[in-house]
């Protein structure tokens, strides 16, 4: 027999809890938590600090564990099969050109680095695409969205056993639970515990998306740029990897994508809306260190990007946040108001899906009268998880961009971040429920998570220890490698 969480519960499979959920933001983290939270049989309302859902962007990378549970939704399933690039290719260069791994189907990409073919650790996705399959779905199931509710203020009340929002214009809204998905810079941090200081890593990076079309401006670079397979037809990632930095480029039957990760300057700023022109880009290509200069093919194609579409983006580190939930485990953070990731971890979107299937998850089992219990519940299983992979998202950039060709002639996989097992092979909403009672028992008996004898879902034989990204830069000032720490990362 199937364990919970393994077979396939569609909507209707459980009880009415009782229990009435507020969502703050409506990311993919707040998306996946009403979906999941309405199934689970919670009842939802989402507030929405602008006038419609952002469905805009380029690409990123979705984890295999934040697509398990599209099993329990046959319509995004079947969505996400048709729009997904489960046929894509992937080749490397070096920036000036010159092809250091040949392309190859993912899937033999997989085998040759000893995974295996027919699973893949994730498949990189186009953001609009994705989103809007996400918006589909709340709105089949008739989500409640109060748009232009920009909240001022979180609180909560222990006796009452509430908490609530106040927005911009007035209005007080009220819970059992709030779940903050609200991102960087949520107003919940205040009761929480406080925000967690940025700093600048350095880097930023420019970002593009735009219809196929444009690249009939340079039908050279149209070709150099075109699409493979035996009809030419199937998209192809292509990476670059230079002293110091790397980029990114996707070809898809009806979009075009690069991205380039940089030294940060003058015009970065940690906003999507952020444009700069092409010719500040190309000024950048020019300046890089060394002999070997950027392909020339990848300069004119950022050459023939429309006006206002490149994005320089800065990245900011942010130190691990010890706590997500407030004093009374009535206001919860998940996503990126929990935890902040760098692009080159190809963590970010699939950890803030895992969190709201695993909350939605912890509330169901916890039930009304124990929802603190849930709560506390859900960030024991999350906080270890996520703070390894935060850390070894420094580990893959720092890969990025000081790749070691000598070695990579020899060894393809030293070009490639990492995307380990215990990654992508969790199921968090069947974690959640096989190991419940343990989780409840040591939590209570105030056993720390990764001493409690769960099968972690982090690298075996990791223990926690705080780190910092004082640390981070202090290896990255040093040029050593960033030190893991023990269990096995691969």
């Amino acid at each position: 027999m199937a364990k919970e969480g393994q077979e396939s519960k569609p909507l209707g499979s459980y009880p009415k809890s009782g229990i009435n959920v507020l969502i703050v933001g409506t990311g993919l983290a707040g998306l996946t938590a009403a979906i999941e939270c309405i199934r689970k049989g919670h009842s939802v309302q989402v507030l929405e600090r602008d006038t419609a859902i952002n469905t805009a962007g380029d690409m990123y990378f979705m984890g295999l564990s934040a697509t398990h549970f599209f099993k329990h939704w046959p319509e995004m399933k079947e969505e996400y099969d048709s729009i997904g690039l489960h046929n894509a290719w992937i080749e490397t260069y070096k920036h000036s050109g010159e092809i250091m791994v040949k392309p190859l189907k993912v899937a033999e990409r997989l085998k040759a680095a000893g995974l295996d073919p027919n699973t893949p650790p994730g498949t990189f996705q186009m953001r609009p695409l994705i989103y809007r399959m996400f918006v589909r779905q709340v709105e089949r199931l008739g989500v409640k969205i109060d748009f232009n509710s920009r909240v001022t203020d979180y609180f909560e009340d222990a006796e009452k056993g509430t908490a609530g929002v106040t927005t911009q214009d007035g209005k007080r809204y009220e819970a059992d639970v709030v779940i903050a998905a609200d991102g960087v810079g949520s107003k919940s941090q205040k009761l929480v515990g406080g925000a967690v200081r940025a700093k600048s890593s350095g880097r930023a990076m420019w970002r593009a998306a735009f219809p196929i079309e444009h690249m009939d401006k340079d039908p050279a670079v149209k070709e150099h740029y075109s699409m493979v397979g035996p009809d030419k037809d199937e998209p192809i990632v292509r990476t670059y990897l230079a002293p110091g930095a790397y980029a990114l480029t996707l070809t898809r039957p009806d979009t075009m994508i690069w991205i380039l990760n940089h030294d940060a300057n003058d015009t970065s700023s940690e906003s999507w809306d952020n444009y700069i022109s092409s010719e500040e880009v190309l000024k950048g290509l020019d300046a890089v260190p060394g002999a070997d200069k950027w392909d020339p093919k990848f300069k004119d194609l950022v050459a023939i990007t429309p006006p206002n579409t490149i994005v320089n983006f800065e990245l900011l580190w942010r130190d691990p946040q010890l706590t997500w939930a407030s004093p009374a485990r009535r206001v919860v953070q998940i996503g990126d108001s929990a935890h902040t990731f760098l692009p080159a971890s190809g963590n970010g979107a699939t950890q803030a899906i895992e969190d709201a299937i695993t909350l939605a998850s912890c509330l169901q089992l916890a039930g009304k009268d124990n929802i603190p219990d849930g709560i506390e519940a859900h960030t024991r299983y999350r906080f270890i998880r996520n703070s390894c992979a935060q850390k070894m998202g420094f580990s893959n950039a720092e890969l990025l961009q000081d790749t070691d060709w000598s070695k990579v002639k020899l060894n393809p996989r030293l070009a490639q971040p990492k995307h380990p097992k215990w990654v992508w092979a969790h199921d968090p909403e069947v974690y959640a429920y096989e190991n419940w009672e343990k989780n409840i028992e040591t939590m209570k008996a105030g056993v720390t998570f990764d001493e409690s004898g769960i099968p972690p879902n982090f690298p075996e034989g990791y223990k926690w220890e705080p780190w910092t990204i004082d640390y981070i830069m202090e290896c990255k000032k040093n040029q050593v490698p960033v030190d893991l720490g023990p269990g096995n990362w691969d």
